[in-house]
């Protein structure tokens, strides 16, 4: 593999035909160095990544090899036609059909590259082909697409599968000469990246010549991604050759160090608003970017009342209707808007040139994804990105500090490549009996040349063939369970066109959150069961009140209380999409749900949180505000070092609290909680509930929590060992609905359960209905289920962050520092306004929970008793 990084074109002149010369000299532009350097890859036979910046001119780079073989495989063909010669020539080989396929993650975003790609194409008179096909394009335009393929296909990695899973695949990409994968980096870290890598694995059997080009924003391992890019043969490791994109401009990002007083806890950023609509007043288009719909929902109708000037402001997510989004897309493309309140939704995509400012609400959750935002703004490479950070409480000041550090370092924290998963793999091996039968050992060679796969086990392969052949030992006497059956070759193939027809109505990895309605009911009987629900009869039916995501659902026990509706209600079971609840006469819910951040914290920022903490030398680059407050803390308790866990406890209002600081996100603080909470019943502190943010987590009980950790009836070490992860989390998912729900996403994933039929869509109570049952018989007869353990895998990698968990748990081990505290120190006080923040909505919960933070932060703050 090498690396390179060209610093002028002089080096390769002669790469750009004349026609293409003429085409950048007519803008006033001169071809960047990295896109002669992948004219120069191409013409090695060499595959490519391309590691940019936005601006850079990545898309051009990647098609200019396509646009410069297909124009002069014309010029040729055209020239040796005139004079009557037979085609015999490198260049003449190639007889039509499909030469470059472009992968994008998003299907807005292929069809902008086509609108693009079409201008030059058009401007230099190149007789090239360019289609889309996406979910939206038609059928007879996507049948025709097999029949006749253009000359470059831009589509997404569900359109490839479906592509794949067709008899006349071989045919359609027989003559492919290149892929092009754009943003490979959001590709790669989902099952979406498993399921693409999947399908490269097929396409270099079908097309040996291909090669790849991969474009990716900077990476934190640009060599993982550069394998991704080439077959892994017999488990050897390959990589595509790296180019790195050089003169770029640093960013310019600064954090608002706001002129009022800057808030505790929360995460709407209200007390910045002014500040922020200034800004936005100060620049020709402002893109403003939140981390949750609800958030932009919110601070749009905060911006919108305050609008004297009739500022051009938008609002774009991904909820919002289709035609909506393109309405602001085109606005903003004509440069007639002067905000745009939006979500992830635009972190990829168009291109808007016309952006001149990025201003980010909250902590930016990681280095790489701050990057990717800064890039909406100033589309030109020798021009800095400008940006302004806006924390919405303390903590995520020193989010934002490290942050900008990190920036300026050029550090990245993109999260590394990912383990192929088994329900993917599962799915893929459906698709390509749909396509033509397969032998089991030429599929287990060609699938471990992806590199997500490339360790993959015979064992495992075989595990997931068998249950695409039965459903597995345990389902094998259910006949609608058995997809495909083999010949007397040993070939597998599908065992009715049914099961062809079902898989290409329900390919892809994208499972979407449900709603679930919740309803106030009595409960009759005695108390609260465990994984079967409550032990008391519950009176179906019951008033409406709302809806809740069931993300949050999933990681309750029965039992536990949590605010829905301006009360604190107790949830009792969970039946189809319907959650019952009774009222909680609890003063505090055991559970505080949650509107807050999306994304967990990055490890990588989180480290250098606990590294700035730990430096008292670096406090002065942060806000008077926040250096008053950690000195506080170092005064009157301790600022946690770099690898210790600091654990307050204190008395407060007739109950007892420890709060302890991990710093290690949200996900891994919820699991951490749930399990602290169990093992404190079993020391008979009679712990009442606990709540977590991205920092800390609190405890609270009706046991002197203090007087127990100093008697020795709570060992601190021994109530955070690491084996906490063993019976305890076992315990805790059997009584949970999460494993449940994580199942059914790999049952959906995997074609063992279809959402899809011809002319319906299944209820979410059949699919309920068709899960719950097949997950109740593996757990009893086969708990090695290959859908048994690709659950277990994504609550491990995803809703629990159990590696981060487990790292920190190891970490910690031998260096816990306990200060028993007479009051709430000022460290603790975010965390502690998390606690019941979400019993009023709105503006209302605002001031609530400024009227908490004062009485919190008086009480912190005087020492005097």
């Amino acid at each position: 593999m090498t690396r390179r990084i060209l610093k002028s074109q002089a080096e390769t002149p002669s790469l750009l035909p004349d026609r293409f010369k003429a085409w950048f000299a007519a803008r006033g532009w001169s071809p960047r160095a990295h896109q002669l350097e992948l004219l120069e890859k191409a013409r090695e036979d060499a595959s490519a990544l391309l590691i940019a910046p936005t601006g850079a001119g990545k898309t051009l780079a990647g098609f200019l090899p396509t646009l410069v073989e297909l124009s002069t495989e014309a010029a040729e063909r055209k020239a040796a036609e005139k004079q009557g010669l037979v085609s015999t020539g490198r260049g003449l080989q190639r007889t039509g059909g499909l030469h470059t396929l472009y992968i994008s993650p998003l299907k807005a975003l292929a069809v902008d590259i086509a609108r693009n790609l079409e201008r030059p194409i058009a401007e230099m008179g190149l007789p090239i082909k360019v289609e889309t096909r996406t979910g939206d394009t038609p059928v007879s335009r996507r049948q025709r697409q097999r029949r006749y393929p253009p000359d470059v296909l831009l589509t997404t990695p569900e359109q490839l599968a479906l592509l794949l899973s067709s008899d006349d695949a071989p045919f359609l990409f027989s003559s492919l000469k290149r892929i092009v994968l754009d943003e490979l980096h959001a590709l790669v870290t989902s099952k979406r990246g498993d399921l693409l890598s999947l399908g490269l694995a097929r396409l270099w059997r079908l097309a040996p010549q291909m090669r790849a080009i991969g474009l990716s924003a900077t990476v934190a391992e640009p060599e993982q991604l550069a394998r991704f890019l080439v077959p892994q043969p017999d488990g050897r490791e390959q990589a595509a050759d790296i180019v790195v994109a050089g003169g770029a401009a640093p960013p310019e990002v600064e954090m608002l160090d706001t002129r009022e007083r800057l808030p505790w806890a929360g995460h709407s950023a209200r007390h910045a608003l002014p500040e922020i609509y200034e800004l936005i007043k100060a620049n020709k288009t402002t893109l403003v970017f939140v981390n949750t719909r609800s958030q932009a929902e919110m601070l749009f109708q905060n911006l919108w009342s305050m609008n004297d000037d009739g500022l051009a402001i938008a609002l774009h997510h991904g909820s919002l209707d289709v035609a909506q989004r393109r309405k602001v897309e085109d606005a903003m493309s004509a440069g007639r808007l002067r905000g745009v309140v939006c979500t992830s939704s635009l972190d990829l995509g168009v291109d808007w040139g016309d952006v001149d400012l990025v201003v980010n609400i909250g902590a930016p959750k990681g280095s790489s994804r701050l990057m990717q935002r800064i890039g909406r703004a100033n589309h030109r490479l020798d021009e800095a990105s400008r940006a302004v950070l806006v924390p919405a409480n303390r903590f995520e000041v020193l989010e934002c500090r490290v942050a900008i550090d990190a920036i300026a370092e050029n550090a990245q924290d993109t999260p590394p490549l990912r383990t192929g998963a088994l329900d993917v793999l599962a799915q893929h091996v459906l698709g390509c009996a749909c396509g033509e039968p397969f032998l089991s050992d030429e599929l287990y060679a060609e699938v471990r040349t992806a590199a997500p796969y490339a360790n993959l086990s015979r064992q495992d392969f075989d595990d997931v063939v068998d249950f695409v052949a039965s459903g597995g030992y345990a389902l094998k006497t259910y006949e609608r369970f058995a997809r495909i059956k083999q010949d007397k070759e040993g070939r597998w193939r599908v065992a009715n066109p049914k099961v062809r027809q079902s898989y290409r109505m329900n390919v892809g990895t994208i499972v979407e959150d449900d709603m679930l309605k919740v309803r106030l009911v009595r409960s009759r009987g005695g108390g609260h069961g465990k994984a079967g629900g409550s032990t008391g009869v519950i009176a179906r039916g019951g008033r409406l009140l709302g809806e809740i995501e069931e993300a949050f659902i999933e990681g309750l026990s029965p039992g536990d209380t949590f605010v829905f509706s301006g009360e604190v209600v107790r949830y009792e079971t969970l039946v189809e999409d319907q959650v019952y609840v009774s009222r909680a006469h609890d003063k505090d819910p055991k559970v505080p749900s949650y509107m807050g951040g999306k994304f967990p914290l990055s490890t990588y920022l989180a480290e250098r949180v606990r590294r700035l903490l730990d430096d008292g030398r670096a406090w002065g680059g942060l806000p008077e505000q926040v250096r008053d407050w950690l000195s506080l803390q170092r005064d009157v308790s301790r600022v946690p070092a770099v690898r210790e866990l600091l654990v307050e406890s204190f008395p407060r209002a007739n109950k007892h609290y420890i709060v302890c600081y991990p710093f290690e996100g949200r996900l891994a603080h919820q699991t951490l909680g749930m399990l602290l909470t169990r093992r404190l019943e079993r020391a008979r502190a009679r712990p009442l509930g606990f709540v977590a943010n991205e920092y800390a987590v609190a405890i609270w009980a009706l046991g002197d929590l203090s007087a127990m950790i100093r008697d020795g009836r709570i060992d601190l070490n021994a109530l955070f060992d690491p084996d906490m992860l063993g019976d305890d989390l076992e315990a805790w998912l059997a009584e949970s609905a999460l494993m449940k729900r994580t199942f059914r996403n790999c049952a959906i994933i995997s074609g063992l359960i279809t959402r899809r039929h011809t002319g319906e869509e299944k209820s979410r109570r059949q699919v309920l209905f068709s899960t719950d049952l097949v997950y109740d018989v593996l757990r009893k007869h086969q708990a090695d289920h290959v859908l048994l353990r690709a659950a277990r895998a994504d609550a491990a990698t995803g809703l629990l962050d159990l590696r981060r968990l487990s790292d920190m748990l190891m970490r910690i081990h031998g260096r816990i520092t306990h200060r028993e505290l007479d009051r709430v120190s000022p460290l603790a006080v975010p965390v502690m306004l998390e606690i019941g923040r979400e019993s009023v909505y709105g503006e209302a919960a605002d001031e609530l929970l400024a009227e908490a933070a004062d009485e919190l932060v008086k009480e912190a703050m005087d020492r005097s008793g």
